[in-house]
């Protein structure tokens, strides 16, 4: 007999007894039939060729404009792996970052060809965001949209993180149903205490409560404000008393 196809498994093929090893046989051949199963799941590696049509998504970064006049537009490519079926997974293949600021040309052709490189490496990527997240200009940080960035490179950091998300390779950091309910309770009673000393409020903050709130170390956005004795941030939930 000529064999074609790649040998996943085997099993001793012997004849029914009394003492139940039919049951054995049966076992045996549904473990080959699941790895073999599994073998026949694409997973993402270097070798994988790129096909001719990839599912594109476009983040645009807008910086202050002492950091940078113009925004960057960061395109990230994903392939879809054994599309149609039950291990279908959707895999970042290719990233591209465009500016009209020839300034930071050269570093951003270089993190963009490493990037890709790893998403097309396969495996576990998500380091990607914390490596990205951990790099620090010395000229100083800025604020953007109320979160502090230490860096145009952790500041795509974010992006990646974002993008992750969205197809499933990391989960959101996001309070839940109940930390948000708590976290709007809480506003709403700061709101209500700064109303009666209005004319003290920093009228340049988002929000009232936001003109003497601090920075948080886990989600990097200035909301944390001293409640009930104990220091809170009013956008992740994160808190000193746990």
């Amino acid at each position: 007999m000529k064999i074609n196809k790649k040998i996943v498994g085997y099993a001793v093929a012997k004849p029914a007894d009394s003492t139940g090893n039919s049951g054995q046989d049966t076992k045996s051949a549904e473990a080959s039939k699941t790895e073999g199963q599994m073998a026949d799941v694409i997973q993402m590696h270097e070798t994988l060729a790129r096909p001719q049509k990839l599912i594109g998504s476009t983040y645009k970064l807008k910086t202050p404009e002492h950091v940078s006049s113009h925004a960057m537009y960061i395109t990230i490519n994903d392939i879809v792996l054994n599309e149609g079926t039950e291990h279908e997974m959707r895999r970042p293949f290719e990233v591209f970052i465009n500016s009209k600021n020839l300034e930071h040309y050269q570093w951003i052709v270089a993190l963009t060809l490493i990037m890709s490189a790893v998403f097309r490496k396969g495996g576990d990527i998500t380091f990607l965001v914390e490596e990205l997240r951990s790099v620090f200009d010395p000229r100083g940080g800025y604020w953007n949209k109320g979160k502090y960035m230490p860096s145009i490179i952790a500041e795509i950091g974010d992006v990646i993180e974002h993008h992750l998300i969205d197809i499933g390779m990391l989960k959101s950091n996001e309070p839940d149903e109940v930390q948000a309910k708590l976290i709007e309770a809480k506003k709403a009673e700061l709101r209500a205490e700064q109303q009666k000393a209005a004319d003290s409020v920093d009228e340049s903050a988002e929000e009232p409560w936001m003109a003497n709130a601090t920075l948080c170390s886990k989600c990097n956005n200035k909301a944390v404000v001293l409640r009930d004795g104990c220091q809170t941030c009013m956008n992740c939930g994160d808190s000193k008393c746990g």
